[in-house]
């Protein structure tokens, strides 16, 4: 199976997460791949839609290897940092965190975003390959004491999904597809074009303007 591209992933999983529709719930879209697919189901299921601000810190040695991740506000870190240098964790954050904050001015200007505290976050994201990254921003999302944390993915890995389904922060996983030939998020998609910040402040944009409480 391959989706035609992000919208109908989101399309599709939005069908399976009806039972948020005018949930007391905010949709929170991974940039830029899973914004796409949030905005679809935001629309929906009639929810506001946010994304998480969120970046991996990538091993010294190995970029694509998460070792933790960073917000705004906050930092998870994994148990293999403790072999690694401060000085690299602390420069990876500060590096990281200065482009979150030219992400947030581009993709909110004046507004605000939501408070999370009491509300059922539904964390979309294009797909899932190791899970470590999405792993520690939900850790994250975590400390902001939501009521329920619901993670909707059209297609993961079978070690994704397990790492999913057994972490204690997340009560729901919707997953359409586990493909035992998984290789790339990209290979389950007939469009799998990049994403630009631009389109996510769009959606974002156009998501929450044509929401109503």
């Amino acid at each position: 199976m391959r989706f035609k591209d992000r919208k109908e992933a989101g399309q599709i999983l939005a069908i399976k997460l009806q039972k948020y529709k005018d949930d007391d719930a905010i949709v929170l879209a991974i940039p830029r791949g899973g914004v796409p697919l949030g905005y679809a189901i935001a629309k929906s299921l009639k929810l506001p839609l946010e994304v998480v601000l969120s970046k991996k810190i990538g091993h010294p040695l190995h970029k694509e290897y998460a070792i933790g991740a960073v917000t705004l506000k906050n930092r998870v870190l994994s148990d293999v940092t403790s072999h690694i240098s401060s000085e690299y964790i602390e420069m990876e954050t500060k590096r990281i965190r200065e482009k979150l904050k030219k992400r947030f001015h581009e993709y909110y200007g004046n507004r605000k975003p939501l408070p999370l505290k009491g509300h059922t976050l539904i964390v979309v994201d294009d797909g899932i390959a190791t899970g470590n990254t999405i792993l520690s921003t939900i850790e994250m999302l975590f400390e902001e004491k939501p009521h329920k944390m619901i993670v909707a993915i059209p297609v993961a890995s079978n070690n994704a999904l397990q790492k999913l389904q057994h972490s204690q922060y997340i009560d729901e996983v919707v997953c359409l597809l586990v493909p035992e030939n998984f290789r790339a998020v990209g290979q389950f998609y007939q469009d799998f074009e990049q994403v630009d910040d631009a389109t996510v402040a769009r959606l974002l944009n156009e998501a929450n303007s044509s929401y109503t409480q």
